[in-house]
């Protein structure tokens, strides 16, 4: 289960040479990731990890029934060639959602509800967004 998520303008986070090498080309957002990790510890998540993930950055929170996570990077462009420079920090525009996946044994065992969990991350990623003087969220692209 995920939820829309937020769509952003942010001179905050650098896109850093290489860093789609980890994840599909032209997907930025190991700079935000790794930003969200401390600002959702502020709001008493156990981040497990940050990694890569081939649609974006994964930053995990500790959950005991399932995998809860933020998701998050940038909104790919598709009409870049694989020789372009690096778009600015200025031009990106950032997406970040929360999300719930429940392993497959479970939900044939029993129902897991991961509503109230993932509303509450979605909050707290609402609070950490709107909070920040350097980010301006834009709706859907």
């Amino acid at each position: 289960m995920t939820l829309p998520g937020y769509w952003f303008k942010s001179t905050l986070f650098e896109i850093e040479p290489g860093e789609d090498e980890e994840v599909n080309p032209r997907i930025y957002g190991r700079q935000l990731a790794h930003w969200l990790k401390p600002q959702l510890e502020r709001h008493g998540y156990a981040v497990a990890d940050v990694f890569p993930e081939d649609w974006g950055w994964c930053v995990e929170c500790n959950c005991e029934s399932h995998r809860l996570f933020v998701a998050c990077g940038s909104i790919e462009d598709f009409d870049a060639k694989p020789d372009d420079p690096l778009p600015s920090k200025e031009s990106v525009t950032w997406h970040c959602f929360p999300a719930a996946e429940v392993p497959f044994l479970s939900r044939l065992l029993k129902r897991i509800d991961t509503g109230p969990e993932l509303s509450r991350l979605d909050a707290a990623l609402r609070v950490v967004l709107s909070n920040e003087s350097q980010i301006t969220l834009v709706g859907e692209p």
